[in-house]
């Protein structure tokens, strides 16, 4: 069993919501319990998942709680729904946007720098045009704009290339 970074960061953003849908109701304590689980999950990510050696979140916990040390795209989900530190935003966006994440029509789902990178694998380094899409909006949601506005003009590129029909992969 694992429990994969970018899952926390949709739980998180889940909960955000429906804060604020319970607050729209006008249900002032639901709105309070849903707050307050996002914030004891933000603080859990930050202390489980953030690993100061890598400058970058684990990819996950494995079943028995170990890091999984692994620079993935994953991270970048998390700044999609929010979640991150501003510092810790930035951190990941830099690394995004370097080189060991360049494939040249997005961002690689593993850095070219980690044993299993395969850029040919499924999900060891290849580009997922959905995965860019998420990690260019939470970079541009942290204010880092060029390395979004870059990632776009990249998955454009390639959706060009495929006569406007972006492979999965």
């Amino acid at each position: 069993r694992l429990a994969l970074v970018e899952v926390q960061g949709y739980a998180y953003a889940a909960f955000r919501t429906m804060a604020a849908l319970a607050g729209r109701r006008g249900d002032a304590a639901a709105a309070t319990g849903w707050r307050e689980r996002a914030r004891r999950l933000r603080a859990a990510v930050e202390r489980e998942f953030w690993d100061e050696s890598l400058g970058f979140y684990v990819l996950a916990r494995d079943g028995r709680g170990a890091p999984c040390r692994v620079r993935a795209s994953n991270a970048g989900h998390l700044l999609y729904a929010g979640l991150p530190s501003p510092e810790r935003a930035r951190k990941v966006a830099q690394m995004l946007d370097s080189r060991a994440f360049d494939g040249g029509w997005g961002i690689r789902t593993l850095a070219g720098d980690q044993p299993r990178f395969n850029p040919m694998s499924y999900h060891n380094g290849s580009v997922w045009p959905h995965d860019v899409a998420l990690c260019a909006a939470g970079m541009a949601r942290y204010g880092a704009r060029d390395g979004a506005v870059r990632l776009l003009a990249e998955l454009f590129e390639a959706a060009t290339h495929f006569g406007m029909r972006l492979p999965e992969l």
